[in-house]
């Protein structure tokens, strides 16, 4: 394995001024950076990253830190973690997955005082998130994928979800559908403060009420087994429904399920929305699910590409904040609502057979959880 020696003996160098060529550490001109990167071909040499970081003291890492549980990484997730390895990827960073959630405070702050990360770019962000100040206490460079409810001081990319929730009821309000249920994420994801199921909350109120109509939220568990209980508490609790908007991928099949199971039609009878979803996941249905398309790979780009303005001292010391909404892609899933007919007597049958889902406060057709920032 050729050596840093092998290629200064190679360009005709000195040892220090291959380091300098990898480092920047020092100004070299163009013909002797152009010899070492010659010679460094030639000899297929790869230098040691953690030498590099200790001589330029920065470790070219950045980490991007999210919560993992035994699911994995679905389709739309994955899309953040690509556009944000892109991005590390074509400045000469790398990008490692630091499995934290918002209870690890221990396990980030001893990653952090380790001082293997350059900086950080932190997902799945809650309204109230303890890991934000626990990076900014070690003086790790942040930029969050989502948003806190105060948002002083921070640089952060995150989805429209105001814009992303009225456009999907527009659509469907549009197609002539009144009766429109939101299912989404678990009543205690909601309590504890996860920013878009808060925020998607909130604006599908306010969307609903827009058009004087009354708002109805479902909770959902994380699962198919949860898209089957939201939906039979849904019809419980509006029988005439004709549409459903839902923002959890693990459990819209239990909703497609729960809907063939009891002899309704989708888009005839029942027009589905899948909200911040990928397109390998939406033409995973049969009919294929319209959907606000997730600007997953654009916001993990983006987030990492701050981060490095930051890390090289590019663009001043301004916070960068931006929102971008998802798309309507219309597919096979929404069509015109359904006249009242006995399919609202079928649909209801059964609904008290079945458990409403875990922690959901079914009196309050919002849903449960604090009101969001």
């Amino acid at each position: 394995m050729a050596t840093m020696h092998d290629v200064a003996r190679l360009a005709r160098v000195s040892v220090s001024t291959v380091s300098y060529v990898l480092t920047g550490t020092r100004p070299i001109s163009q013909a002797t950076r152009d010899k070492v990167l010659a010679a460094m071909s030639e000899l297929d040499y790869q230098p040691n990253a953690m030498a590099r970081g200790l001589a330029s003291r920065r470790s070219r890492i950045v980490g991007l830190v999210m919560p993992m549980d035994e699911r994995g990484l679905g389709a739309t997730e994955t899309a953040f973690v690509t556009g944000a390895a892109a991005a590390a990827g074509a400045a000469g960073y790398h990008l490692v997955l630091s499995p934290v959630g918002v209870g690890d405070l221990d396990d980030l702050r001893r990653l952090a005082s380790q001082r293997m990360l350059d900086g950080a770019v932190l997902m799945e962000v809650q309204v109230e998130d303890g890991r934000v100040a626990a990076l900014q206490e070690a003086g790790v460079p942040l930029v969050l994928i989502g948003r806190t409810g105060d948002t002083t001081g921070l640089s952060y990319v995150d989805i429209d979800f105001e814009q992303t929730v009225r456009e999907a009821v527009d659509h469907l309000v549009g197609l002539g559908h009144r009766r429109i249920v939101y299912v989404n994420h678990s009543a205690a994801t909601i309590a504890a403060g996860y920013g878009p199921a808060v925020r998607t909350r909130d604006a599908f109120v306010a969307a609903m009420s827009g058009h004087s109509l009354a708002p109805l939220m479902i909770p959902a568990e994380d699962s198919a087994a949860g898209g089957r209980a939201a939906l039979t508490t849904a019809l419980g609790q509006a029988p005439d429904l004709t549409a459903v908007l839902a923002m959890n991928e693990n459990a819209i099949f239990g909703i497609l399920g729960e809907l063939a199971t009891r002899g309704l039609r989708v888009p005839d009878d029942v027009s589905v929305v899948s909200m911040v979803t990928s397109p390998q996941v939406a033409e995973l249905a049969t009919p294929a699910l319209t959907a606000m398309t997730s600007p997953g790979s654009a916001l993990g780009r983006m987030a990492v590409e701050a981060l490095l303005r930051h890390l090289e001292g590019v663009g001043g010391d301004n916070d960068h904040q931006q929102l971008l909404p998802c798309a309507l892609e219309i597919r096979g899933s929404t069509g015109p609502a359904s006249r009242p007919t006995t399919r609202t007597a079928t649909a209801a049958r059964g609904g008290d057979d079945t458990a409403a889902v875990t922690g959901g406060d079914h009196d309050d057709p919002t849903g449960s959880g604090p009101p969001g920032r």
